[in-house]
Protein backbone atom coordinates (compact mmCIF):
# COMPACT_ATOMS: atom_id res chain seq x y z
CA UNK A 1 0.00 0.00 0.00
CA UNK A 2 1.29 3.45 -0.92
CA UNK A 3 1.77 6.15 1.71
CA UNK A 4 1.08 9.43 -0.08
CA UNK A 5 2.14 12.74 1.51
CA UNK A 6 -0.35 15.59 1.07
CA UNK A 7 0.43 19.30 0.97
CA UNK A 8 -2.37 21.84 1.39
CA UNK A 9 -1.66 24.98 -0.62
CA UNK A 10 -2.83 28.47 0.26
CA UNK A 11 -1.35 31.63 -1.26
CA UNK A 12 1.48 29.58 -2.73
CA UNK A 13 2.59 28.11 0.60
CA UNK A 14 1.90 25.02 2.66
CA UNK A 15 -0.86 25.63 5.20
CA UNK A 16 1.10 23.47 7.66
CA UNK A 17 4.70 24.42 8.39
CA UNK A 18 6.93 21.34 8.10
CA UNK A 19 9.97 20.82 10.29
CA UNK A 20 11.69 17.57 9.29
CA UNK A 21 14.08 17.70 12.25
CA UNK A 22 11.51 18.49 14.94
CA UNK A 23 12.29 15.32 16.92
CA UNK A 24 16.02 16.04 17.02
CA UNK A 25 15.97 19.83 16.99
CA UNK A 26 18.02 20.07 13.80
CA UNK A 27 17.22 21.56 10.42
CA UNK A 28 14.83 24.40 9.73
CA UNK A 29 11.04 24.57 9.36
CA UNK A 30 9.64 25.40 5.94
CA UNK A 31 6.30 26.16 4.32
CA UNK A 32 7.69 25.89 0.79
CA UNK A 33 5.73 23.15 -0.97
CA UNK A 34 8.58 22.23 -3.34
CA UNK A 35 11.00 21.58 -0.48
CA UNK A 36 8.41 19.58 1.46
CA UNK A 37 7.67 17.43 -1.59
CA UNK A 38 11.38 16.93 -2.26
CA UNK A 39 11.92 15.74 1.32
CA UNK A 40 9.26 13.04 1.10
CA UNK A 41 10.31 11.93 -2.36
CA UNK A 42 13.82 11.54 -0.96
CA UNK A 43 12.36 9.17 1.63
CA UNK A 44 10.65 7.09 -1.04
CA UNK A 45 7.29 8.73 -1.76
CA UNK A 46 6.02 7.68 -5.19
CA UNK A 47 3.19 10.23 -5.42
CA UNK A 48 2.59 13.68 -3.95
CA UNK A 49 -0.98 14.84 -3.32
CA UNK A 50 -1.56 18.60 -3.49
CA UNK A 51 -4.74 20.39 -2.42
CA UNK A 52 -5.28 23.86 -3.89
CA UNK A 53 -7.45 25.46 -1.20
CA UNK A 54 -7.62 28.77 -3.05
CA UNK A 55 -8.57 26.91 -6.22
CA UNK A 56 -11.36 25.05 -4.44
CA UNK A 57 -12.87 28.37 -3.39
CA UNK A 58 -12.37 29.99 -6.80
CA UNK A 59 -13.61 27.04 -8.86
CA UNK A 60 -10.41 26.85 -10.93
CA UNK A 61 -6.72 26.30 -10.10
CA UNK A 62 -5.02 29.21 -8.36
CA UNK A 63 -1.71 27.92 -6.97
CA UNK A 64 -0.29 26.94 -10.34
CA UNK A 65 3.08 28.56 -9.68
CA UNK A 66 3.51 26.43 -6.56
CA UNK A 67 2.51 23.31 -8.49
CA UNK A 68 5.08 24.19 -11.13
CA UNK A 69 7.76 24.67 -8.48
CA UNK A 70 7.03 21.21 -7.09
CA UNK A 71 7.11 19.66 -10.55
CA UNK A 72 10.44 21.34 -11.30
CA UNK A 73 12.03 19.88 -8.16
CA UNK A 74 10.75 16.28 -8.23
CA UNK A 75 10.41 13.64 -10.94
CA UNK A 76 7.41 12.09 -9.21
CA UNK A 77 3.71 12.19 -10.13
CA UNK A 78 1.67 15.02 -8.60
CA UNK A 79 -2.03 14.57 -7.92
CA UNK A 80 -3.97 17.80 -7.54
CA UNK A 81 -7.33 18.48 -5.93
CA UNK A 82 -9.18 21.77 -5.65
CA UNK A 83 -10.32 23.83 -8.62
CA UNK A 84 -10.11 20.93 -11.07
CA UNK A 85 -13.78 19.91 -11.31
CA UNK A 86 -13.83 20.92 -14.99
CA UNK A 87 -11.92 19.81 -18.05
CA UNK A 88 -10.41 23.30 -18.38
CA UNK A 89 -9.30 23.26 -14.75
CA UNK A 90 -7.56 19.93 -15.29
CA UNK A 91 -5.84 21.26 -18.42
CA UNK A 92 -4.48 24.23 -16.47
CA UNK A 93 -3.23 22.00 -13.65
CA UNK A 94 -1.59 19.57 -16.08
CA UNK A 95 0.07 22.43 -17.96
CA UNK A 96 1.57 23.60 -14.65
CA UNK A 97 3.07 20.18 -13.94
CA UNK A 98 0.41 18.09 -12.21
CA UNK A 99 -0.06 14.62 -13.68
CA UNK A 100 -3.23 13.44 -11.91
CA UNK A 101 -6.46 15.19 -10.96
CA UNK A 102 -8.97 14.51 -8.20
CA UNK A 103 -12.53 15.70 -8.82
CA UNK A 104 -15.46 15.74 -6.41
CA UNK A 105 -19.00 14.45 -6.05
CA UNK A 106 -20.39 17.18 -8.27
CA UNK A 107 -18.57 15.60 -11.22
CA UNK A 108 -19.66 12.12 -10.18
CA UNK A 109 -23.27 13.31 -10.39
CA UNK A 110 -22.89 15.00 -13.78
CA UNK A 111 -22.30 12.50 -16.64
CA UNK A 112 -21.37 15.22 -19.14
CA UNK A 113 -18.81 16.77 -16.79
CA UNK A 114 -17.41 13.34 -15.96
CA UNK A 115 -16.99 12.46 -19.65
CA UNK A 116 -15.26 15.79 -20.29
CA UNK A 117 -12.84 15.28 -17.39
CA UNK A 118 -12.11 11.70 -18.47
CA UNK A 119 -11.41 12.93 -22.01
CA UNK A 120 -8.62 15.12 -20.62
CA UNK A 121 -7.22 12.99 -17.79
CA UNK A 122 -8.11 9.41 -18.75
CA UNK A 123 -6.67 6.89 -16.29
CA UNK A 124 -5.13 9.76 -14.32
CA UNK A 125 -8.52 10.98 -13.14
CA UNK A 126 -9.62 10.14 -9.60
CA UNK A 127 -13.07 10.80 -8.15
CA UNK A 128 -13.48 11.68 -4.49
CA UNK A 129 -16.29 10.01 -2.54
CA UNK A 130 -17.24 10.37 1.11
CA UNK A 131 -17.39 7.00 2.87
CA UNK A 132 -19.97 8.25 5.38
CA UNK A 133 -23.58 7.41 4.42
CA UNK A 134 -24.93 10.56 6.07
CA UNK A 135 -22.66 12.74 3.93
CA UNK A 136 -23.75 10.97 0.76
CA UNK A 137 -27.37 11.48 1.81
CA UNK A 138 -26.77 15.19 2.45
CA UNK A 139 -25.32 15.87 -1.00
CA UNK A 140 -27.73 17.77 -3.35
CA UNK A 141 -28.05 15.03 -5.96
CA UNK A 142 -29.37 15.80 -9.45
CA UNK A 143 -30.88 12.31 -9.63
CA UNK A 144 -34.14 11.18 -8.03
CA UNK A 145 -32.65 8.52 -5.75
CA UNK A 146 -29.61 8.74 -3.50
CA UNK A 147 -27.07 6.07 -4.51
CA UNK A 148 -25.20 3.92 -2.03
CA UNK A 149 -21.42 4.08 -1.93
CA UNK A 150 -21.19 0.74 -3.73
CA UNK A 151 -23.67 1.75 -6.41
CA UNK A 152 -21.88 5.03 -7.04
CA UNK A 153 -18.48 3.35 -7.21
CA UNK A 154 -19.77 0.75 -9.66
CA UNK A 155 -21.31 3.48 -11.80
CA UNK A 156 -18.05 5.42 -11.93
CA UNK A 157 -15.97 2.36 -12.78
CA UNK A 158 -18.44 1.55 -15.56
CA UNK A 159 -17.94 5.06 -16.95
CA UNK A 160 -14.18 4.51 -17.13
CA UNK A 161 -12.90 5.89 -13.81
CA UNK A 162 -9.76 4.01 -12.73
CA UNK A 163 -9.25 5.51 -9.27
CA UNK A 164 -11.42 6.47 -6.30
CA UNK A 165 -10.38 8.52 -3.27
CA UNK A 166 -12.49 7.96 -0.16
CA UNK A 167 -12.48 10.73 2.40
CA UNK A 168 -12.81 9.57 6.01
CA UNK A 169 -12.46 5.96 4.93
CA UNK A 170 -9.80 5.47 7.58
CA UNK A 171 -12.22 5.84 10.47
CA UNK A 172 -12.78 2.48 12.23
CA UNK A 173 -16.55 2.89 11.87
CA UNK A 174 -16.20 3.06 8.07
CA UNK A 175 -13.79 0.16 7.75
CA UNK A 176 -16.38 -2.55 6.99
CA UNK A 177 -17.86 -0.59 4.07
CA UNK A 178 -14.37 0.14 2.78
CA UNK A 179 -13.33 -3.51 2.96
CA UNK A 180 -16.46 -4.59 1.07
CA UNK A 181 -15.88 -1.93 -1.57
CA UNK A 182 -12.24 -2.93 -2.10
CA UNK A 183 -13.30 -6.55 -2.52
CA UNK A 184 -16.13 -5.93 -4.98
CA UNK A 185 -15.08 -3.01 -7.22
CA UNK A 186 -12.22 -3.43 -9.69
CA UNK A 187 -10.63 -0.03 -9.20
CA UNK A 188 -7.70 1.47 -7.31
CA UNK A 189 -8.92 2.85 -3.98
CA UNK A 190 -7.06 5.53 -2.05
CA UNK A 191 -8.12 6.77 1.38
CA UNK A 192 -7.70 10.34 2.61
CA UNK A 193 -8.40 11.25 6.21
CA UNK A 194 -9.30 9.35 9.34
CA UNK A 195 -5.83 7.93 10.06
CA UNK A 196 -4.14 9.18 13.22
CA UNK A 197 -1.55 6.49 13.99
CA UNK A 198 0.28 3.47 12.61
CA UNK A 199 -2.49 1.12 13.69
CA UNK A 200 -4.78 3.04 11.35
CA UNK A 201 -2.29 2.54 8.53
CA UNK A 202 -2.24 -1.21 9.20
CA UNK A 203 -6.04 -1.40 9.24
CA UNK A 204 -6.22 0.13 5.78
CA UNK A 205 -3.46 -2.14 4.50
CA UNK A 206 -5.44 -5.15 5.69
CA UNK A 207 -8.62 -3.76 4.10
CA UNK A 208 -6.98 -4.01 0.69
CA UNK A 209 -6.78 -0.35 -0.34
CA UNK A 210 -4.10 0.82 -2.74
CA UNK A 211 -2.90 3.89 -0.88
CA UNK A 212 -3.39 6.28 2.00
CA UNK A 213 -3.13 10.06 1.70
CA UNK A 214 -1.78 11.72 4.86
CA UNK A 215 -1.26 15.44 5.26
CA UNK A 216 -1.07 17.27 8.58
CA UNK A 217 -0.26 14.12 10.57
CA UNK A 218 2.92 13.67 8.50
CA UNK A 219 3.90 17.32 8.38
CA UNK A 220 3.35 17.80 12.11
CA UNK A 221 5.37 14.71 12.97
CA UNK A 222 2.43 12.86 14.54
CA UNK A 223 3.08 10.04 12.05
CA UNK A 224 6.60 9.28 10.83
CA UNK A 225 6.72 8.70 7.07
CA UNK A 226 9.28 5.90 7.14
CA UNK A 227 7.40 4.11 9.94
CA UNK A 228 4.14 4.53 8.02
CA UNK A 229 5.68 2.95 4.91
CA UNK A 230 6.88 0.02 7.01
CA UNK A 231 3.39 -0.39 8.51
CA UNK A 232 1.86 -0.26 5.03
CA UNK A 233 4.15 -2.96 3.60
Amino acid sequence: MQVIPAIDLERGRSRVVFWPGVSSGVGAPTDRPDRIAEHFVGLGATLIHVVDFDGARAGSPVNLEAVGAIAARIATPIQIAGGVNTADGIRLAFAAGATRALVGLAVADDPDALRACLAVAGDWLAVGLDARPERLAAFPWRRTRIPTLGELAGELVGAGVARLVLTHGGDPADLAALTDLAATVNVEILVAGGVRDLDGVRRLRDAGVGGIIIGEALLSGAIDFTAAREAAA
